[in-house]
């Protein structure tokens, strides 16, 4: 290991700490904002319409994503039986967060064939080198999620977006 890959590995390590205490919002946002008035209001009916389940309803009230149960389809209905407006088809996006395979804890990375990720990934947004060492192309990834919960060595991260 290099002395530039030692001082990146422990920056991002104290990045890491900081980044898991930021929660991942649904993708139909204007501003953060409106989280903090909007949902206080609120009974998280916007997770009752989740096909997949994977918004939770955190302390405060704010719906958060939890990809350890799936994915986003990104099927509009949070949005669109979001009481408070908070959630608007009109402000969909991707969801803010960077996808990405720990390399340490794959099991693919230390020569176990192993394709679960890749499997669920409807959009080819991760590649393989030969038939090992998986990574994630970040102009396919649309960032869904899927390929967190199906794992088997939970080494996909997910990272949220300043």
């Amino acid at each position: 290991m290099q002395r530039r890959e030692l001082f990146s590995s422990l920056a991002n390590s104290f990045n890491k700490n900081k980044q898991e205490n930021k929660k991942i919002r649904p993708p139909y946002f204007k501003d953060l904002d409106s989280f903090d008035k909007g949902c206080l209001e609120c009974d998280g009916i916007c997770a009752t319409f989740c096909e997949e389940n994977i918004i939770v309803i955190d302390e405060d009230k704010k719906p958060y994503l939890d990809f350890s149960k799936g994915g986003c389809t990104y099927c509009d209905e949070c949005a669109k039986n979001c009481p408070k407006e908070v959630l608007e088809i009109e402000n969909k996006s991707l969801i803010e967060a960077k996808f990405e395979i720990d390399i340490l804890e794959c099991i693919s990375w230390h020569n176990t064939m192993c394709f679960s990720c890749k499997d669920p990934c409807l959009d080819d947004a991760i590649e393989f080198l030969a038939l090992f060492r998986p990574s994630i192309v970040e102009d396919k990834c649309t960032n869904c999620g899927f390929c967190v919960k199906i794992c088997p060595s939970n080494a996909i991260k997910v990272i949220p977006k300043e």
